[in-house]
């Protein structure tokens, strides 16, 4: 009744509970596994910073404090050069360390000097210690099996398939249904909804009656019925409830579906395959594909046409549902594309070429890129990505070509002419797992999908541990930790901007609206540090017993105590996902980049990240070039141009000097003035200074330039604020590239305000 990612989740979690009480695991160990330990800064100096990152010192500086782990920061110090061969191996879960720590560490030790090398390799690191301290059977779980879980049920608990997008279990139920002998009226369904609720329990009581099977689907959608479902369900006795009878019920995970049906009940996952070749298998045998009528009913002559168009677009349909594991660098919105996507689609593809004499590609591209998966996406830049991707599927050199490449390396192509059999036979020889490059993707980008992993995975167990307790301190009490943490970071913040001082020496001018920019920046940073320098100072007085402990305390002291940004805090703060440490130091450097300003005048460049609300400083600047030129602001747009200098001693002319951005997915090329290829492990690339300059919209020349999205954070995705602006989307940037455009959608490319870390 798991769904694939919390499988592993599930195992870790049983595995880690059973080695505590045995004293096989230490609770502090534990707890830096999963948070890499808390701190705020680190004085100590990176000795291979050529190759090891700053946050990956801190790790292994807090690591080293560890009762277990004593020498190690000389040892790793002195040997940087052996310690690089771990962190540059393909498998580093399975290499050995150096050698005095190599017999020294036990096995869940050695996780830890992993996970703060290479934290991308913790899911198999994880999957490797289940395995020896459980089994294998732990980490490979049986496959799917409808008749055992019908084996498992009887007339009085229902049986629930928990739903997940791009799944549907009713055909094979259907079928079950049909082996079983209960087809036709002895098989009722309906999907739940307004008004059904009635109708629904009616099937049900003559069900009961009749030994027959009742399907209510999709019972999320009837949230004010589920108590009425629920005192259905409790009151089923099996004296009065015909053995025959079942009642199957599917829903998509919801917090309103009733807790006692969920305990009571047979559950089922049902999710759709993984990897290209599964999904496009998939999709050659369910209907329509795999209806003969359907295959071979097409005009005679078209028949190749229709079949390589028909492979494309399955090979479409799996490649937009893949793309959902790469995270914001696949789709900035994960979209649940299903099969009702591609059924739709196949048969308006196979009705246009019998109409038409020639292949409409406009039409197809339209029908199928912007309302049938379209209709599903909300996001304008993975719009652009979808029709990008769909462009290389609907083409004419698909239709002339006989060996048409759907990726560079030329694994995967255009099946020969054949018939149904053969390209499900073509499908069976394809390769089991995929490169990133028939995503249209660096292989970096594998990197960035393992890290995220990570993420999910130590996320997903601390929610799970939250309430079984386990400090991370070095031998102190949380409550002595909590008054150090708090203590150090109220002793970091500066004092509030006094908002009088600054309007009088920056007041409200027509030439100059940057002073308005700075004054409200202040204000806006004002309230953050209030509700962090409060709410610390409140749950100092609770720890001391002088205020009552409320909810929101509890909220935040369990936040501190594992490294992450409080909730309280995020609901008054920018846009951003650094953790704790990370957090207060990148807060220290916006609030002294705006004294700066205030003590020193208007700065020559601008740290674009240091903005709270990015979208002012941006129409300030639009608003000065409009003030000074009489232009009115709506007819102009900003012109982009990348220096070759790190530091600019005067402010330009008209428009802004900005620096402070990262490209995500690509690099930038200095000498050429070009966006490029990544380098092999370099996730992120820093942009040089940027120049934008205000100008008339008519006059800015997009030409072969990419238009590259400016984000605050790696999310991508944001909700729509009162302003009408994004929370996390800025602006696009015009970027230079010597490759085709598409080249840069298909890669996902954007321009990051911070880092993660």
């Amino acid at each position: 009744s798991l769904f694939e990612k919390d499988k592993l989740l599930f195992s870790f979690v049983l595995c880690c509970n059973l080695l505590r009480p045995k004293k096989e695991m230490d609770p502090e160990e534990f707890m830096f596994f999963l948070t890499g330990g808390v701190g705020l800064d680190n004085k100590l100096e990176n000795p291979a910073s050529s190759w090891l990152s700053d946050r990956c010192w801190d790790e292994i500086c807090r690591m080293a404090e560890l009762s277990g782990f004593k020498g190690f920061l000389k040892h790793f110090s002195k040997h940087t050069e052996e310690w690089k061969l771990v962190y540059d191996s393909k498998e580093p879960q399975n290499c050995e360390l150096p050698p005095l720590f190599d017999e020294k560490l036990n096995v869940f030790q050695r996780m830890m000097v992993i996970r703060c090398l290479r934290p991308d390799k913790v899911v198999p690191l994880v999957v490797k210690f289940v395995e020896e301290k459980l089994g294998n059977r732990y980490v490979q779980p049986p496959p799917f099996d409808l008749g055992k879980s019908y084996a498992d049920s009887n007339a009085c608990i229902p049986l629930i398939f928990v739903l997940s997008p791009g799944a549907d279990p009713m055909a094979g139920l259907l079928k079950f249904a049909a082996d079983r002998k209960f087809d036709g009226d002895k098989f009722n369904a309906i999907s739940l909804g307004q008004g059904q609720g009635p109708i629904a329990q009616k099937m049900i009581d003559n069900a009961v009656k009749d030994g027959t099977w009742v399907v209510l689907q999709n019972c999320h959608l009837a949230v004010s019925w589920m108590p009425m479902l629920e005192k259905i369900c409790e009151e089923m006795n099996p004296d009065d409830v015909n053995k025959d009878f079942r009642l199957w019920l599917t829903s998509y995970p919801s917090d309103k579906f009733p807790v006692s049906v969920l305990q009571n009940g047979v559950k089922m996952t049902n999710e759709p395959p993984t990897g290209l070749r599964q999904n496009l298998l998939q999709s050659y045998l369910c209907d329509p594909i795999s209806d003969a009528d359907f295959f071979l009913g097409v005009q005679e002559g078209k028949e190749g046409i229709f079949e390589k168009l028909l492979f494309g677009l399955c090979f479409f349909h799996a490649l937009v549902q893949e793309r959902r594991k790469f995270g914001p660098l696949g789709w900035n919105i994960p979209y649940g594309f299903n099969e009702s996507d591609l059924r739709i689609s196949v048969r308006q593809l196979k009705l246009f070429i019998n109409e038409y004499d020639d292949i409409p590609f406009d039409a197809i591209t339209y029908m199928t890129g912007q309302c049938n998966y379209g209709g599903r996406v909300t996001d304008d830049w993975d719009r652009r990505c979808l029709m990008s991707l769909l462009s290389i599927f609907y083409n004419k050199d698909i239709v002339d070509n006989a060996h048409y490449k759907f990726s560079p390396s030329g694994v995967y192509i255009v099946p020969p002419k054949g018939d149904h059999d053969s390209y499900v036979e073509f499908i069976k020889a394809l390769p089991m797992s995929q490169n990133p490059e028939v995503f249209g993707m660096h292989e970096n980008v594998d990197i960035s999908k393992e890290l995220h992993e990570t993420r999910e995975l130590f996320d997903s167990v601390l929610k799970v541990q939250s309430n079984s307790g386990g400090g991370g301190g070095a031998g102190k009490k949380a409550d002595e930790q909590l008054i150090e943490i708090a203590n150090d970071i109220l002793s970091k913040l500066p004092d509030s901007f006094d908002l009088e001082d600054a309007q009088q020496k920056y007041p409200v001018t027509y030439g100059e609206s940057m002073n308005t920019v700075l004054v409200q920046e202040m204000e806006r940073f004002n309230r953050l540090s209030g509700v962090i320098r409060s709410t610390l100072q409140n749950l100092q007085k609770a720890i001391k017993g002088l205020v009552v402990m409320n909810v929101e305390l509890e909220s935040l002291s369990a936040s501190l105590l594992v490294g992450k940004l409080p909730e309280m805090w995020a609901k008054a703060s920018y846009p951003s996902l650094k953790p704790l440490g990370s957090y207060i130091a990148d807060l220290v450097a916006r609030l002294v980049f705006l004294q700066k300003w205030f003590d020193n005048g208007k700065p020559d460049m601008f740290w674009l990240s240091g903005f709270y609300f990015t979208q002012a400083f941006l129409t300030g600047a639009m608003q000065n070039y409009a003030r000074k030129y009489t232009i009115p602001i709506d007819k102009l747009g900003f012109e982009f141009k990348a220096l070759k200098v790190d530091v600019c001693e005067a402010a330009p002319e008209d428009g802004v000097y900005i620096h402070g951005l990262y490209i995500d997915g690509a690099r930038w090329d200095r000498e050429r003035d070009v966006i490029s290829e990544s380098n092999p492990k370099v996730l992120f690339d820093q942009m040089p200074i940027l120049w934008l300059k205000p100008e008339k919209k008519v006059d800015i020349d997009e030409g072969p330039r990419y238009t590259c999205p400016v984000y605050k954070t790696s999310a991508r995705r944001g909700q729509l604020s009162t302003t009408g602006h994004s929370t996390n989307y800025v602006l696009p940037i015009l970027l230079g590239s010597d490759k085709p455009i598409m080249h840069w959608v298909n890669r996902g490319v954007a321009l990051l305000c911070q880092l993660d870390d």
